[in-house]
């Protein structure tokens, strides 16, 4: 297979793990999170989520819509899995979210597609499904703590 051929693959891959409001992505990045990131971590339903870059090893902290279903946290992915907080997390196989006043350790990322989102409440499966299209979602655990603090993974 050539170098394009490859390419097109990979792009095709890419555009497939992508949701209907993809071409917004930049849009929010750059004007809507600023302007969240503050209150985000005090709002139910949301949270500041801090990763590192897989290639800078920058710290980067993104709002982000967060629920939980037992021990397990979940992040519906508006915009797909094609985004740089998820190849981050996947990569890094850990991040934290800062949420109603508590930061959590998360550990054991797992990238999940399922286009009823069954887990996500029902407000947010009309919002995510239906219109802006997404079918994944990642669900990832809290790192347990011994009673001297250290992480148990």
């Amino acid at each position: 297979m050539g170098a394009k051929q490859g390419r097109e693959r990979e792009h095709e891959g890419a555009a497939q793990s992508r949701a209907r409001v993809w071409r917004f992505r930049n849009v929010v990045t750059r004007y809507i999170n600023p302007l969240t990131r503050p209150i985000a971590r005090q709002l139910p339903g949301f949270g500041i989520l801090t990763h590192r870059g897989r290639k800078t090893g920058r710290t980067h902290r993104t709002p982000i819509n967060v629920f939980r279903r037992g021990d397990d946290y979940l992040f519906v992915l508006t915009y797909g899995s094609d985004v740089q907080w998820v190849k981050n997390v996947l990569a890094a196989g850990s991040c934290s979210i800062e949420t109603r006043g508590r930061i959590v350790e998360l550990v054991e990322p797992e990238l999940i597609t399922d286009p009823e989102l069954r887990p996500a409440p029902p407000h947010v499966r009309f919002v995510e499904r239906r219109i802006a299209g997404a079918k994944q979602y990642i669900r990832m655990r809290a790192a347990r703590t011994e009673p001297g603090g250290s992480k148990v993974g």
